[in-house]
């Protein structure tokens, strides 16, 4: 049995890839997709198609260039989606612009736009997964959206507070960054490596993992931005982990069989955390107390929202083309 093989039996293993290609390869039960993987996928001639759908349907909205540039991205998002979940049982999480991360209200509207389109494709919204940045706006708009039968991926989350607020709010699934906290931490101490038992980002999850089931929070965890393999296997158990496939390619090529190192009855039995409650002032003072999840958020919705403008900009200058064509 491969490691792979293993791991599926603990968690669900989710591809962290926009390419359709590679996706079909893994056989993972989940996607996700974000805009710089989307970007680099549409420039490629097997997907012509998708974007040339996203353009016809641009062309029939109304507004100018910009909101019909708009209208191209997130159609061109749904079309990857909808390809995507054809090849997976599971559900595809479609990214919302950096740009809302502090715009409850506009995260809200995206999101069900979206669905919409989703829909209209003759996908129903079980199926999909809006992912939201894990600021307090982003927590209260997936809240709102979770009441209206639309599911959540909540990203970006470094610090314990996120995640608590994540749970009270009842959103899906949260994305803990192990990789992005293993490299801040590495940095910090001016080290080369983080011996394996001690790496801060898998000890991030296993404390999240353990608050939840220990208080008994539905929302799953989907340990993400994985360095090496070494923090997947000590992850195994955990509700789901979203892999590139440069790492599910190698779990693949490895024998072996994984003990689940997560498990509801071990959190019981470690875990002694006391229910926390957290209101917005306490959310934003808690969370501010964490250096590295204050850094890394930041710098993370710098970096979605970089990688939002590159897709932005070849959308832009596709419906531009067909404007002047």
């Amino acid at each position: 049995m491969s490691l792979l093989d293993s791991l599926k039996k603990y968690t669900t293993v989710v591809a962290d890839t926009g390419d359709i290609e590679a996706i079909g390869k893994a056989k993972p039960q989940d996607a996700t997709t974000n805009p710089s993987l989307l970007f680099k996928a549409a420039q490629q001639p097997q997907y012509k198609q998708f974007v040339e759908e996203a353009l016809s349907y641009s062309k029939k909205q109304p507004g100018n260039q910009q909101a019909q540039t708009e209208a191209f991205m997130d159609k061109l998002f749904v079309n990857f989606g909808v390809e995507i979940l054809k090849l997976i049982p599971g559900r595809v999480s479609t990214e919302v612009d950096a740009s809302y991360s502090f715009d409850k209200d506009g995260s809200i509207g995206k999101a069900r736009n979206f669905i919409k389109l989703y829909e209209a494709a003759g996908i129903e919204r079980e199926r999909v997964l809006i992912k939201l940045g894990s600021t307090w706006e982003g927590i209260k708009a997936a809240e709102q959206l979770e009441k209206e039968g639309i599911h959540t991926n909540l990203t970006l989350l470094f610090s314990f507070a996120q995640a608590v607020a994540c749970a009270e709010a009842k959103v899906t699934l949260i994305s803990p960054f192990v990789g992005r906290i293993y490299d801040w931490y590495k940095k910090s101490k001016g080290v080369s490596d983080i011996p394996r038992e001690e790496d801060p980002g898998v000890a991030s999850v296993q404390r999240i993992y353990n608050y939840y089931k220990k208080h008994g929070y539905k929302t799953q965890v989907m340990g993400a931005s994985f360095r090496k393999v070494e923090e997947i296997i000590d992850l195994a158990g955990c509700d789901l982990l979203t892999i590139s496939p440069d790492l599910i390619a190698t779990l693949a090529g490895k024998e072996g069989e994984l003990e689940p190192k997560l498990t509801p009855k071990g959190a019981e039995a470690t875990s002694d955390s006391k229910l926390i409650h957290l209101d917005e002032k306490t959310y934003r003072f808690e969370h501010n107390q964490d250096q590295m999840a204050v850094e890394k958020l930041s710098e993370g919705i710098r970096g979605f929202y970089s990688d939002a403008r590159k897709l932005e900009k070849y959308a832009a200058e596709t419906v531009a083309k067909a404007s002047a064509a």
